[in-house]
């Protein structure tokens, strides 16, 4: 397989996983800061890479593969020292909603892309919007601290629970397109 830009930045945003725990465990006064930057910059990489797939037509099986698997991983990772940092319901609840939700999509669209209905769990606006959300809520999150005067942690709280909504609601979205394409296959 011919490596591609497309390719090497969702790469890029695996290796950045073990980065993001070693800089969390770091014991300087400078971590937290780190961590959101190389959070922010995995979800750059994100966007960029998709991006530059689509326009210089590099998709590929392989990136449509691990291109998830890599947002996934890191979004884990990061709501996971957001709850080690900060433990109790109140980061724990939105942290499992969103994680739980990816796992539960995931396996959902493996299984319609088993039956050869993939496109009827495809990614539509709302999923677009809830990870825009959740990027800038773990970035904040993973800073704690003030950036120009705003109170970083609170704001990132509360975006962090507005894309746990926004996830519980994408999810049902995607339930329902596959239950209709379900009960289509089943009368067809």
């Amino acid at each position: 397989m011919k490596p591609t830009l497309p390719n090497i930045l969702t790469w890029l945003r695996i290796v950045l996983i073990p980065v993001l725990g070693l800089l969390f465990l770091l014991p300087t006064p400078w971590a937290n800061a780190a961590a959101a930057v190389v959070f922010a910059l995995a979800s750059v990489t994100d966007w960029l890479d998709g991006y530059l797939a689509r326009r210089w037509n590099q998709t590929s099986p392989f990136g449509a593969f691990l291109d998830p698997v890599a947002d996934k991983l890191i979004v884990a990772v990061a709501l996971i020292i957001v709850v080690v940092e900060t433990p109790g319901a109140l980061t724990a609840i939105p942290a499992a909603v969103i994680i739980g939700r990816e796992i539960a999509v995931s396996a959902l669209r493996e299984w319609m892309a088993e039956l050869g209905q993939r496109s009827s769990v495809a990614v539509g606006m709302t999923g677009k919007i809830k990870t825009a959300a959740q990027m800038i809520a773990i970035v904040l999150l993973l800073y704690r601290n003030e950036l120009w005067g705003i109170p970083a942690w609170p704001v990132g709280l509360v975006l962090l629970y507005a894309a746990a909504g926004l996830t519980l609601y994408s999810m049902v979205l995607y339930l329902r397109g596959a239950i209709r394409t379900l009960d289509g296959l089943s009368q067809g």
